[in-house]
């Protein structure tokens, strides 16, 4: 009974309300009442202008269609700056699986390679590229890469200094569906790797300041200029986007230039300048943890997939295709590797295990999304074999002291990775390089690029490591160099032993 009454109470409140609003409207519209306006005179009625035009079904239904493959739009389309929620999510993934490689993935693999009083010194020679190279990156680095103000097939621009004018949304430019900053973070983590690639060549004997040093020169005269000719928008060497300026029209999908041969090739000449570490050939200079070692492996194996199944720019058909042609190459290579250790030592080590993995990612990284299963599977086997080879037989017989055989691994698997694509690249697998495969010069464009790229590292690495040994010296002393860089460069040690009464 009382819900009954509560209920007819506020349906007369809600009537009582209604009619005083109707009334006082009207009520308070008579209080002063306007004067009648005169009348205005005749005009020619305007025309009123033609609301724009929709996108038709047609064109949403074609803008959907380029969603699910990927592939680029006319620019006509009305879905043009959008961003694609799928593809985007990957690139984010694969941006934070690039940088896992060298956090902690690089820093495991060559702490464990070194000697135990070292093992901290690669490791703050990775943090030191992960936090130095993020600072170059923001303040110039990424303009200089990608910018387009210098209209110059060699170097970017000053457009985006400080990460100025940096879209949240795609330009098209770069990736077809993922904003411009997203692209940025992803193209950050390469250029994080790259420099930290370079140290395990000069490990165990190179000063912290002369490193660093040499990373900042190495970037503006090496890695800004050649990410911008392989993958710039009007860049020199950007076979799959030519435009005017592009000169040698070769194929690059996720950096066996920009990234394994720069910093293989360079890696080679600076640790011939710096010299051998002190007892390099006496005495054992063996790695301190293969557990390290094998733990980095399986990190930098994982995170490969966001380095080449990323670079396709979406979550489509391509990437699957690089993720799968990783994966071949990346076994391929280890067994190959391992397979002939044994027939030449009697014995598969761990460390032919984990060096014929990175051989085999380092030898299908140019190619991952240009290739069939069957051209990872030969470049499996060639990543493998061929830096087998240089590591064991040709450092030797040089005599160079590559302490962690960056090039070895990364200056000949990436060289020929890219020489091997010239012949093995596919139309059917990747559309986007038909004209290119078709014209026939494919191979002649990339041997161009091998030339160009390892002339570029060389006389730049040249150049820098002449110019800090006359300044401030390459090495530490003979000493510090004894008594192992963790306690000289950075008063710490990876492994502290307590004693106990």
């Amino acid at each position: 009974m009382h819900c009954l009454t509560l209920r007819k109470t506020c349906i007369a409140a809600l009537c009582a309300g209604a009619m005083i609003l109707g009334l006082l409207a009207p009520a308070t519209a008579q209080e002063t009442p306007a004067p009648a306006p005169a009348p205005a005179p005749a005009a020619a009625p305007e025309t009123p202008a033609p609301a724009p035009a929709g996108p038709t079904l047609e064109e949403r239904v074609g803008d959907l269609e380029h969603y699910f493959g990927v592939g680029s739009r006319s620019g006509s389309s009305k879905l043009a700056g959008a961003v694609g929620p799928g593809h985007t999510a990957w690139i984010l993934t694969s941006s934070a699986l690039v940088l896992f490689m060298t956090l902690p993935g690089l820093a495991l693999f060559y702490g464990g390679l070194v000697r135990s009083k070292n093992v901290l010194s690669v490791m703050a020679q990775c943090l030191g590229c992960a936090a130095w190279v993020t600072v170059l990156w923001w303040a110039c680095g990424y303009s200089l890469a990608f910018g387009g103000s210098f209209d110059s097939p060699f170097l970017g621009g000053t457009e985006h200094l400080f990460l100025a004018g940096l879209l949240n949304a795609p330009s098209g430019n770069f990736m077809v569906w993922v904003p411009d900053s997203v692209f940025c973070c992803f193209q950050l983590m390469f250029a994080i790797i790259t420099p930290g690639l370079i140290v395990g060549a000069i490990a165990e004997r190179m000063k912290y300041s002369a490193i660093m040093l040499f990373i900042t020169a190495w970037m503006f005269l090496v890695y800004f200029p050649l990410a911008h000719m392989v993958w710039g928008p009007d860049g020199f060497m950007n076979g799959p986007f030519a435009t005017d300026m592009t000169a040698i029209k070769a194929i690059d999908f996720a950096g066996g230039a920009v990234v394994h041969m720069s910093s293989g090739w360079s890696a080679l000449v600076l640790c011939i300048i710096l010299g051998p570490r002190t007892g390099y050939g006496k005495a054992p200079m063996v790695p301190h943890s293969m557990v390290l070692c094998m733990i980095g492996t399986g990190m930098l194996w994982v995170g490969w997939y966001g380095f080449n199944a990323g670079s396709a720019g979406g979550a489509d058909g391509i990437a699957a295709n690089a993720f799968l042609t990783t994966t071949l190459a990346a076994a391929f290579a280890s067994f190959t590797w391992a397979a002939l250790e044994w027939i030449m030592k009697g014995k598969p080590s761990i460390l032919g295990f984990c060096s014929g993995v990175v051989g085999g990612l380092v030898a299908i990284t140019p190619a991952a999304g240009f290739v069939t299963a069957t051209g990872a599977v030969i470049l499996g086997v060639l990543g493998g074999a061929l830096p087998f080879f240089a590591c064991t037989k040709l450092k030797p017989l040089l005599g160079y002291d590559d302490a962690l055989d960056t090039f070895g691994v990364h200056g000949v698997g990436g060289t020929i990775g890219a020489l091997a694509l010239g012949f093995l690249a596919s139309k059917e697998v990747n559309p986007g390089i038909a004209g290119l495969v078709d014209g026939g010069g494919l191979p002649t464009a990339q041997i161009l690029s091998i030339l160009l790229t390892v002339t570029l590292s060389v006389v730049a690495t040249a150049i820098i490591a002449f110019a800090i040994k006359a300044t401030i010296g390459l090495r530490p002393s003979i000493e510090d160099e004894t008594t192992g860089l963790d306690i000289t460069d950075h008063g710490e040690a990876g492994y502290e032993m307590e004693s106990h009464s």
